[in-house]
């Protein structure tokens, strides 16, 4: 006996249409990963998904201390070598152009044969699996390749970079350990990093914000008070989530990688998504039935995470990133994945 089909609405038929890209999209980033490639590349396990719950009583006061921006970044940096208002401010300057000399980390990684860099695997146009190569491919793996020409010089080719897909979570750990080299993954420079590892100049400037289904009446994260709020885990829209002033408070969702939100948004399980713009204009392109509002919520500077024990690599990698933006590179790319208006490119500022 035939069974009658179920009415498609038209916001069910939205819906559909929503999951279908990312699934589609997902498959084209992941499922690609195993083609052979020119790159060397390695993949790493990413932890398993955890969600955070945070209560609000209705109709009482917020109670609490609110943390602010500024107050996470400076929460843990207590020696005082960083300036929570400037964090950015903290790298090592270059000495000279960036050359390779002998004992330098530097020498070693040219001996070894290849750079090891961490990047991610799914967060379009920074560092994604191209559906066409299964190459790695974005703005933060030119930077990798612009690091790796100056190391190999006339011997360089992409089978001179190992790219490693790491999670937000394995980055600081995996240059604490060793596992790479650097890396190049839309990570902020916060005084609380910088007590675990050192960071390039900023490479490029970005603003946190909101992302909504298109239909939703937010106006950003004021409007949003006792909703669900994503992010993805390890990225300082963690901490910031359920003390953001609004009441009844932001319900926070944490999930191991900022697409995880996006397939919830998706699902209509969560109201939004809060993360840095540059990374939710990449969720918007894959999704049309999105939008960003509100105000940019604060400066996010992006820098390259490279131990501590490898300062001369530090001061490499600036240098490198100096005659990037000069030789018209830093442009160049930024036309190519984030948009045809090239803002001036990050000033370099340097402690030392």
């Amino acid at each position: 006996m035939k069974t009658a089909a179920r009415p498609v609405t038209r916001a069910r038929a939205r819906s559909v249409v929503r999951y279908a890209i990312t699934c589609l999209t997902g498959v084209m980033l992941v499922a690609v990963a195993g083609c052979g490639a020119a790159p060397r590349t390695s993949a790493a396990g990413v932890a398993g998904t955890h969600e955070v719950a945070a209560r609000s009583a209705a109709g009482g006061s917020a109670r609490g201390h609110v943390v602010t921006r500024a107050s996470v970044r400076g929460a843990t940096a207590a020696s005082g070598t960083c300036n929570p208002k400037d964090p950015e401010a903290n790298g090592l300057a270059p000495q000279g152009p960036p050359d390779v000399t002998s004992g330098s980390f530097m020498a070693t990684i040219r001996k070894r044969g290849y750079l090891i860099a961490g990047v991610d695997q799914s967060t379009y146009p920074f560092g994604y699996l191209s559906p066409f190569n299964g190459l790695p491919e974005g703005f933060d793996v030119d930077v990798i390749y612009a690091v790796a020409k100056a190391i190999f010089g006339s011997s360089f080719s992409p089978g001179k970079v190992e790219f490693k897909t790491i999670s937000d979570a394995q980055r600081r750990p995996d240059v604490q350990h060793g596992s790479v080299d650097i890396v190049a993954h839309t990570m902020t420079i916060l005084c609380s990093r910088l007590k675990e590892v050192d960071f390039s100049s900023v490479y490029f400037m970005a603003h946190q914000s909101v992302l909504v289904l298109s239909n939703s009446l937010a106006t950003g994260l004021a409007s949003l008070g006792g909703q669900k709020v994503c992010t993805s885990a390890s990225s300082d829209s963690a901490d910031l989530i359920a003390s953001y002033p609004v009441h009844p408070r932001l319900v926070p969702v944490i999930l191991p990688q900022i697409t995880d939100c996006l397939v919830r948004l998706q699902q209509d399980q969560i109201a939004a998504i809060w993360t840095d713009d540059a990374i939710l204009n990449g969720l918007k392109a894959q999704d049309p039935f999105t939008k960003l509002v509100g105000p940019n919520l604060s400066n996010e500077p992006y820098g390259l995470a490279i131990s501590n024990k490898h300062p001369d690599f530090v001061r490499f990698v600036n240098a490198v990133l100096v005659q990037y933006i000069a030789d018209g590179g830093w442009a160049k790319s930024y036309a190519k994945w984030i948009g045809p208006s090239v803002p001036a490119p990050p000033k370099p500022q340097y402690a030392s």
